[in-house]
């Protein structure tokens, strides 16, 4: 079997059989499904039973374990000698595993990562992601992280995207705990071993459902856990990617609380153990200045306009 698709849901019946369906509907059909139910949910098992595909197997854990320990059970399971990620909130489309595994085969290193470029939909606005791939010789942490405008990043990395050698994924498995970044933690972390490498396809084949009114990890603000993980894998940050991270995605999650204590507290973690430039400035400093919708509403109309002219 080429390719074990490896789905963690909980409690999101109608989600998850959507993500299945997508899955599924691969122009390359030689995989197989794996639902990872985190903890005991009646109503998702019956949602899947009547999809009827022989392909599609249902993993039910005991107790809930949250998201990253769901992906790593599944890869576990999985019989493929590849294993490609989906979140049961997001949908693949149907050439997304054919193109992935045709750029595998140019890999030029044992365990290749191959990520896609999503469709990021919001309620306002239609947005591909990353903006631009990573150029030949650059820093990855850097490429993935330090910001070349104001209200976004370049470059971007999302499970759902995410395909990877399922040796590669029992070797690096996920960090159990870890609520936010988990993608980045995860890509950072394997690509510290000498036999991987990330490539990229440039068609956009994820779309990325951020509905802004459904509760979701990542719309969770966990600032002082963030920080703790930063500080305990400095070694995977560039100083510039460093930098980057503590003034833009984890002070995204620290502005709300509007404490010039915790102002001060990441600036001084970016200038001791980074190097910001200029644009980290600015950028941490709209970040503490204006509301998140705000920012989000102005980040769109900027990438949306450049996007038109692309």
């Amino acid at each position: 079997m080429d390719v074990s698709v490896v789905i963690p849901t909980c409690n999101r019946p109608e989600l998850a059989t959507r993500a299945v369906h997508s899955a599924l509907a691969q122009t390359h059909r030689d995989l197989e499904v794996i639902v990872v139910i985190d903890g005991p949910d009646d109503k998702t098992v019956t949602a899947l039973e009547e999809i009827g595909d022989d392909r599609l197997r249902v993993l039910v854990l005991p107790e809930r374990g949250k998201a990253p320990n769901a992906r790593n059970q599944g890869v576990l399971a999985a019989r493929g000698r590849w294993v490609a990620l989906l979140d049961d909130d997001d949908e693949w489309l149907p050439g997304k595993i054919g193109t992935q595994l045709a750029l595998a085969a140019t890999a030029t290193k044992g365990s290749p990562i191959v990520a896609t470029r999503m469709i990021s939909r919001t309620p306002r606005a239609d947005t591909v992601m990353p903006r631009r791939l990573p150029a030949p010789g650059q820093p990855l942490s850097e490429y993935l992280l330090v910001r070349h405008g104001l209200f976004y990043g370049d470059g971007f990395i999302q499970t759902s995207t995410i395909m990877a050698p399922t040796e590669l994924l029992r070797r690096v498995p996920f960090t159990v705990g870890l609520r936010r970044q988990q993608e980045l933690d995860w890509t950072l972390r394997a690509l510290q071993h000498d036999d991987v490498e990330l490539l990229y396809a440039p068609e956009a084949l994820v779309l990325w459902h951020q509905d802004e009114n459904r509760e979701r990890i990542s719309l969770q603000n966990p600032w002082e856990e963030q920080l703790a993980w930063a500080r305990a894998n400095r070694h995977l940050f560039t100083p510039r990617a460093y930098a980057a991270v503590t003034m833009s995605v984890i002070s995204s999650m620290a502005a709300p609380t509007r404490d010039p204590k915790v102002f001060r507290q990441l600036l001084s973690e970016a200038r001791l153990h980074g190097r910001p430039g200029a644009l980290d400035y600015v950028t941490f400093l709209q970040i503490w200045a204006l509301p998140p919708s705000v920012r989000h509403r102005v980040r769109d109309l900027v990438v949306g306009r450049k996007n038109a002219h692309a």
